[in-house]
């Protein structure tokens, strides 16, 4: 379950609103997203509701980890993730809060590891931890040459 270093993921307009994309695994299938309208046809999931996913899977992987460390029982887990949406003071929509639910089997609830899994997983998901913490992003806008035309931190 360890990953370190760094890594790239691609993604490519396709139409409007809709990117193609394209993780650096090889295996693993493309993904489109897309908004809702009145921008996009929503004919993918855009990234607010990635981000509510990402959350909720590195949470139940983190608790399946510590259950049953390399063979999980199939479909002992289910996740749910709720994403709250609110207005700066600007007017602009941001995320203000997620919501994540998992829903154990009771083959994992009974579990002799439970009690002290159950304090101890949050803290080893990458994803919530680092929202939780505030992630720090560095923004750069390049032309196709390469040339540097904005960049934030």
């Amino acid at each position: 379950m360890s990953e370190q270093g760094r890594f790239t993921i691609h993604l490519d307009q396709q139409e409007g609103y809709q990117f193609n994309v394209r993780f650096d695994w090889k295996r693993a299938a493309d993904l489109l997203m897309d908004e809702p309208p009145p921008l996009g046809e929503t004919a993918g999931p855009n990234a607010s509701r990635l981000l509510a996913a990402a959350a909720a899977n590195c949470l139940s992987a983190s608790l399946l980890y510590c259950l049953a460390k390399e063979e999980p029982p199939d479909g002992s887990l289910r996740a749910e993730a709720t994403c709250i949406l609110v207005r700066n003071e600007q007017k602009r929509l941001r995320i203000g809060g997620l919501e994540i639910k998992l829903i154990v089997s009771d083959e994992l609830s009974g579990s002799k590891r439970f009690e002290r899994c159950k304090t101890l997983f949050e803290d080893f998901c990458i994803v919530s931890a680092s929202i939780r913490q505030g992630i720090p992003m560095a923004v750069s806008v390049v032309d196709e040459a390469g040339q540097l035309l904005h960049a934030s931190d």
